[in-house]
């Protein structure tokens, strides 16, 4: 029996348009924003999948991303658990700053190294390995069951605890997951074996 996983990152936020490290902070969607989770809604219906539960963050882009999926499969009222272990990889010190002036502040290489690397956390902030230590935990014994009874399961997040849970699900090392990329509001189907082997993945872009 294989169960299915969806795994979204939340629409285009408000921050994202502005270039600004958002990491726990919590700005709403654009109007691209809402239009890519619809989207997605519609993308996933007219696939036929339905879902048994679906998961989010505590934060309002990833939750009202989830919600316009969920409208768009005809789901609505569906059972939604809000979780802060699925929230964005906090960034410290750097939140709300535009990346631009975070490089002109402390340099280019120095940004780009807690941007880009696995375990170095930006001051005040989390690197993805500490994001990770919050993720898979909770994908490991709250998420994953349902998925391995052959349920069909939603996760609407972030680039950086998704990124985390993408580790955990395709046995990625440290340099390989610094290089997924995740586009807004684009859903990846992961059929899973019992076993919680990866029997397929699909990028669902319209």
């Amino acid at each position: 029996m294989s169960g299915t996983l969806v795994l979204v990152r939340h629409g285009q936020s408000e921050w994202n348009l502005q270039n600004l490290f958002t990491g726990w902070r919590d700005p709403a969607l654009t109007e691209q924003g809402h239009g890519e989770a619809k989207k997605a809604g519609g993308l996933l219906a007219a696939k036929g999948l339905k879902f048994d539960i679906a998961y989010t963050s505590e934060l309002t882009r990833a939750q009202v991303t989830c919600q316009h999926i969920l409208d768009g499969v005809g789901q609505s009222d569906l059972n939604t658990v809000k979780n802060l272990a699925l929230n964005e990889r906090d960034y410290g010190d750097l939140s709300g700053l535009n990346k631009d002036d975070a490089r002109t502040k402390w340099g280019e290489e120095q940004v780009h190294v807690w941007r880009r690397s696995y375990d170095v956390p930006p001051p005040g902030g989390e690197s993805l390995r500490d994001t990770g230590a919050r993720v898979w935990p909770y994908y490991m014994h709250v998420i994953q069951p349902h998925v391995l009874r052959g349920e069909t399961v939603l996760v609407a997040a972030h680039g950086n605890s998704l990124r985390a849970l993408i580790m955990a699900l395709e046995g990625l090392s440290g340099e390989d997951v610094i290089k997924v990329e995740l586009n807004t509001g684009v859903p990846i189907i992961y059929k899973l074996n019992a076993d919680s082997t990866i029997a397929s993945k699909e990028v669902v872009e319209g």
